[in-house]
C-alpha cells in the first residue's frame, strides 16, 4: 500500500501507460460510436443501474473516462472502494440526500450544526421533500427515529472549526448512514471512512482543486453506496464536466503540499491572532485540547475563525492582501463574514446557538508568506487596550 504523497501523485492512472500518454487526457465527447446498437444498450441499461463502467460510455451524462480517474484517485486517497463526482458541492449533497432518504424511503434526516450554510439551507427548506432535525453531537441517537435515512456532520465544522467526534457519532446513528462533510480537513487530514463514515463528502472547488479555479463536488464511499448516487446524477444531470474532473484530479498531486504549508502558515497566524489586542476570540484546532486533534484529525488545517473588537466589516475592508471572497482552499488567503455570507440563509438565533456568532470572520490561509499575511491583518485589526482572551477548546 503506498503513502499518502503517492497516492495522491498517481493515484487513477493506471492506463496512462496503455493509452501512451504522461499526462492526464481530456474526453470531451459528448456521445460515443456504438456500433453494435444492442450492445451498446446493454451498456446504457448497465450505468443506468448504476454501474461503474460498461464496453462502452454511451453517452457523456451516464460516464466520462476523464471523470472516472478522477474519482478513482480520490477514492484511493479516501480509503474506500469508490466515489462518484457530480457538478458542484451541493449536487454532490443533493445527491447523497437523494439517494440516502428519498430512494430509501425515510425522508427524514438528522443533522450536528453547524454545517455549511448551503448545505443546512437545503436541508431545512424542505426542497427535497425530507424533514430535518438538528441535534447536538452526543444527542443523535435521541433523534433518530424509524424514517431517518441520513445522519449529517460536517468537521471540522463550517465556519467555526468544531470538531465533532466521527466514530461517536456513527455509534449512535446505529444503522443509519453518516455523511461526513470533510472539505476543511481533506484527506490529508481525516478519513472519516475508517472512522464508520458511510459517505465521505467534499466540495472539491476547495483544497482539492486548489486553485480557486474549478467547481465541483465528490463523494466516497463503498461500491454498494456509490451505485444508487450514480443513479441520481444520471437522472438529475448533476455530471461533472470534464475539465473539471481534470482539473480537481491534477490538483489532487500538489494536494498533500499545499495542506501542509497551508496549515503550517494557518497555526502560526492563530496563535498570533490569539494575543493581539483587537482580537476577541481566536477559533482553531490548533488551540484547543481536544483529544480528536492527532487522532481522528491528523493536523488542524489551514482554515481558521476569529471575532474583532470592531465591525468585521471595516476589518475585511482595511485588507489589502488578504481576498474578501466566499469559498477556501485555494492558493491564496481569503477571509469571509459568514453570517452576511454563506451562513446568511442559516436563522441568527439557531446559527448563534451553534456557535457561529454575527460577528465572526472565516479565514482560508494560502500559500503567501506568513509575514506578509500578518503585516495585512495587523495593519486592519483595531489596537484598543490589550485584554485577555479566551481561546476556544471544545469537542462535541
Amino acid at each position: 500500500m503506498t503513502r499518502l504523497r503517492t497516492t495522491a501523485v498517481h493515484g487513477g492512472r493506471d492506463d496512462l501507460a496503455a493509452l501512451g500518454v504522461h499526462a492526464l487526457p481530456i474526453d470531451l465527447s459528448t456521445t460515443y460510436p456504438v456500433p453494435d446498437q444492442a450492445e451498446g444498450g446493454f451498456a446504457l441499461q448497465a450505468l443506468a443501474d448504476g454501474a461503474a463502467s460498461a464496453t462502452s460510455p454511451v453517452y457523456a451524462r451516464l460516464h466520462n473516462p476523464t471523470v472516472a480517474r478522477f474519482e478513482q484517485a480520490l477514492a484511493a486517497l479516501e480509503g474506500t472502494s469508490s466515489a462518484v463526482a457530480f457538478g458542484s458541492g451541493m449536487a454532490a449533497v443533493t445527491a447523497v440526500v437523494q439517494a440516502a432518504c428519498v430512494l430509501a424511503g425515510r425522508p427524514h434526516v438528522v443533522a450536528v450544526r453547524p454545517i455549511y450554510g448551503g448545505t443546512d439551507h437545503l436541508l431545512s427548506s424542505g426542497l427535497l421533500g425530507v424533514r430535518t432535525t438538528y441535534a447536538e453531537a452526543d444527542r443523535v441517537a435521541e433523534a433518530i427515529t424509524p424514517d431517518t435515512g441520513l445522519v449529517v456532520i460536517e468537521t471540522p465544522a463550517n465556519p467555526n472549526l468544531l470538531l465533532v467526534d466521527i466514530a461517536a457519532v456513527v455509534a449512535q446513528a446505529g444503522g443509519v448512514p453518516v455523511v461526513v462533510d470533510n472539505t476543511f480537513a481533506t484527506p490529508v487530514l481525516q478519513n472519516p471512512f475508517a472512522f464508520g463514515a458511510t459517505y465521505v463528502l467534499h466540495s472539491g472547488t476547495k483544497y482539492l482543486g486548489g486553485h480557486g479555479d474549478v467547481l465541483g463536488g465528490v463523494v466516497a464511499c463503498d461500491e454498494a453506496h456509490a451505485g444508487p448516487l450514480r443513479q441520481v446524477r444520471i437522472v438529475t444531470g448533476a455530471v461533472l464536466h470534464p475539465l473539471g474532473g481534470y482539473l480537481m484530479h491534477r490538483g489532487l498531486a500538489t494536494l498533500p503540499l499545499r495542506v501542509e504549508a497551508s496549515q503550517r502558515t494557518a497555526t502560526d497566524l492563530a496563535a498570533r491572532l490569539a494575543g493581539h489586542a483587537g482580537v476577541d476570540r481566536v477559533w482553531h484546532p490548533s488551540l484547543t485540547s481536544s483529544p480528536l486533534l492527532g487522532t481522528q484529525l491528523r493536523g488542524p488545517g489551514a482554515v481558521l475563525a476569529f471575532t474583532t473588537r470592531e465591525d468585521p466589516t471595516e476589518v475585511v475592508r482595511r485588507l489589502r492582501l488578504i481576498t474578501p471572497a466566499v469559498s477556501l482552499g485555494s492558493v491564496d488567503t481569503l477571509v469571509e463574514h459568514p453570517a452576511a455570507l454563506t451562513h446568511r440563509l442559516v436563522p441568527g438565533a439557531e446559527r448563534e446557538a451553534s456557535g457561529v456568532p454575527a460577528d465572526l470572520l472565516r479565514l482560508s490561509v494560502g500559500l503567501e508568506d506568513v509575514e506578509d499575511l500578518w503585516q495585512d491583518l495587523d495593519r486592519a485589526l483595531p489596537a484598543p487596550r490589550r485584554v485577555a482572551v479566551k481561546h476556544l477548546a471544545e469537542t462535541r
